[in-house]
């Protein structure tokens, strides 16, 4: 038997946790049954995002530079309703096997709208 059962959630550090919560919530329509608490857990499917202020527990606040890729029916689609809010793309690319779009959060985290196309 592994050791490792699955990912629970990933950490999402933030310095404004209203601002986190707004964008994650009204900018991206995710849900989180707890949006009221301090650290709220946005479902994202098998794997939630956790917002955090590291602050708060004697950590300092850094975004994520590495992508968290969140899966989506239609890449353009996605990437043309955000822009409409105001997101800022970096930029987006095909790799012959999935369609993906780099954004950041409000706090400056790396994003991906992704969809893999192919086997």
């Amino acid at each position: 038997m592994p050791l490792i059962e699955r990912a629970d959630f990933v950490s999402v550090p933030v310095q404004d946790m209203g601002r986190a919560k707004a964008f994650y919530r009204d900018v991206l329509g995710m849900h989180s049954p707890n949006w009221e608490a301090g650290f709220p857990e946005i479902e994202a499917g098998s794997v939630s995002l956790y917002l955090v202020d590291p602050t708060l527990m004697g950590g300092e606040f850094a975004p994520h530079t590495a992508h968290i890729a969140l899966r989506v029916a239609d890449v353009a689609e996605a990437k043309r309703r955000l822009e409409e809010q105001g997101v800022t793309f970096d930029g987006q690319h095909d790799t012959g096997v999935c369609h993906m779009a780099f954004f950041r959060d409000s706090e400056g985290n790396a994003l991906m709208l992704h969809r893999r196309y192919a086997p």
